[in-house]
């Protein structure tokens, strides 16, 4: 049986960030924390060692396949910060070409810091994500 590897846990947010060797990614790691509680509503939580989450949701796909996972969340890296958002959105695509300087795969989108994109968009896009996962997931 599958076991899911990121999981949420009780370890503190802020200290993690704190934890952040680059001052200017730590900086922007606040600022992020700051967009992405304001614009949520949920409170930051760590999604094992490095991801900063916000709500939650349960998944289940055809082949069986479930576990739990934040709405929202980004992890400031070392190469790149990861915003991570939900997939198969339409309308993301959209909002991803007003976002700023950034590169896309499936669910993350990375960004070199805070200054690059738009952080009005960057709040429509956890927005959007949140809607889209609720109306995927309706027991939410």
């Amino acid at each position: 049986m599958y076991e899911q590897k990121t999981k949420q846990t009780d370890n503190s947010v802020i200290e993690f960030i704190e934890n952040v060797e680059n001052p200017k990614k730590r900086e922007d790691a606040y600022r992020l924390l700051d967009i992405f509680t304001e614009t949520t509503g949920y409170p930051a939580k760590m999604w094992g060692p490095s991801i900063i989450g916000f709500g939650i949701y349960h998944y289940k796909y055809a082949s069986g396949h479930e576990g739990d996972a934040p709405l929202v969340g980004y992890s400031p890296r070392k190469a790149k910060i990861s915003l991570y958002f939900a997939t198969g959105d339409p309308g993301r695509e959209a909002l991803l070409q007003a976002l700023g300087k950034h590169t896309a795969a499936k669910a993350c989108v990375y960004i070199n810091k805070v200054a690059d994109i738009n952080v009005g968009v960057l709040a429509a896009l956890i927005n959007q994500s949140i809607t889209f996962l609720k109306e995927t997931y309706p027991n939410l």
